[in-house]
């Protein structure tokens, strides 16, 4: 299956080409490799929000939704959102890793683990930034996999947020208090038309982290995870709910109706990694030198860029009598492929043309 979720900076071009003189355009560094990461500037409020898109290469969700944001911003109708905020966007601050399609950038680095050392170029130029900047607010904008549940054996996670901690001991300073108000805030608007699919991040304290930094600066940080919604591999129909999530923000912020309790953001269950891309139940496994039948065989895509589109592709993770998780998708084999048998080897891409067929997504 072919996605439209590679980004790479090219295609960006157009779009970047195409927005008006009252944006502002500037390059603020450089990645790796040389590619321009480009920052954009618009509104002109004192309340001042930063926003960094696909610092994981392969996360072009958020980055998508920012497309749609930022025309929705300049209409005449929102005239009082632009007198009222400042919004410093980043687009893409990986360049690197969104034309490879990778999580990491060129040096092979997780950029979210870089925070304190600021050992690669485009870790500098987003704290630089933040410290010219100096927001009232900050975006981190991410992907997650299709793995995560909201709550154990819950459904799906199609959004996740964060309001990352200050310290080890998880104390509720401040910043961290507002960011856990907003997220209630992007809850409540959120949830008739995702009901049980929003889910809360792990909030584990580590300085590495960016979005931990910022919180410990003082600054209210939200993480935004772009998860998946069933049917939904080219993540479009996310899309529309980041969006909206954006949108909702702007308008909790300028309305300052957030006053709500910080218990409320602990309700939000927790992500947990429950699920697989696909069960397949009624197969007969040869597991050293044993056939096993009746099975139930756990399968996950893994994402791989082939020329200018993204390719799923079907590997074999596990498998049990019954497995203990869930999946967004279950078969069971037709009889006559029921006894034939195979060879089980975790991590291997499943090629057999009799389950390419049931494969199809």
């Amino acid at each position: 299956m072919t996605t439209q979720r590679y980004l790479p900076p090219s295609a960006l071009n157009p779009f970047l080409e195409g927005l008006p003189q009252t944006v502002s355009k500037r390059i603020i560094g450089k990645s790796v490799k040389g590619l321009p990461i480009h920052l954009l500037t618009i509104g002109t409020g004192n309340t001042k929000i930063l926003m960094w898109s696909q610092m994981h290469g392969n996360e072009s969700t958020t980055t998508r939704a920012l497309l749609d944001l930022i025309p929705w911003f300049l209409k005449l109708s929102q005239a009082q959102l632009q007198k009222t905020f400042t919004l410093s966007i980043i687009l893409q601050l990986n360049p690197d890793g969104a034309k490879a399609y990778t999580r990491l950038n060129a040096n092979d680095v997780d950029l979210n683990r870089d925070a304190i050392d600021l050992t690669q170029p485009e870790s500098v130029a987003l704290q630089d930034l933040y410290q010219e900047v100096n927001p009232d607010y900050c975006l981190n904008l991410h992907g997650q996999r299709t793995i995560f549940s909201a709550g154990k054996m819950g459904k799906t996670a199609s959004l996740s947020f964060l309001a990352p901690s200050a310290n080890l001991e998880r104390t509720l300073t401040p910043s961290r208090a507002k960011a856990m108000q907003l997220i209630v805030a992007l809850k409540r608007a959120l949830e008739k038309e995702l009901p049980e699919q929003i889910g809360r991040y792990d909030d584990a304290f580590n300085p590495n982290c960016v979005g931990d930094k910022f919180t410990q600066m003082g600054t209210p940080t939200i993480l935004f995870e772009a998860g998946h919604v069933p049917n939904d591999y080219q993540r479009e129909i996310t899309r529309k709910y980041i969006f909206e999530s954006y949108k909702t923000l702007l308008n909790t912020l300028f309305s300052n109706d957030f006053e709500h309790t910080t218990n409320e953001y602990f309700d939000i269950p927790e992500n947990a990694k429950d699920y697989v891309d696909l069960i397949v139940s009624g197969v007969t496994i040869r597991n050293n030198n044993e056939s096993l039948v009746n099975q139930q065989l756990a399968i996950q895509y893994e994402e791989k860029l082939e020329g200018d589109a993204v390719v799923f592709l079907p590997v074999m993770q596990f498998f049990a009598t019954q497995l203990p998780l869930k999946a967004h998708k279950s078969i069971t084999l037709p009889g006559e492929l029921k006894n034939k048998e195979i060879s089980f080897e975790k991590g291997e891409i499943i090629q057999n043309e009799d389950f390419e067929r049931l494969l199809s997504i």
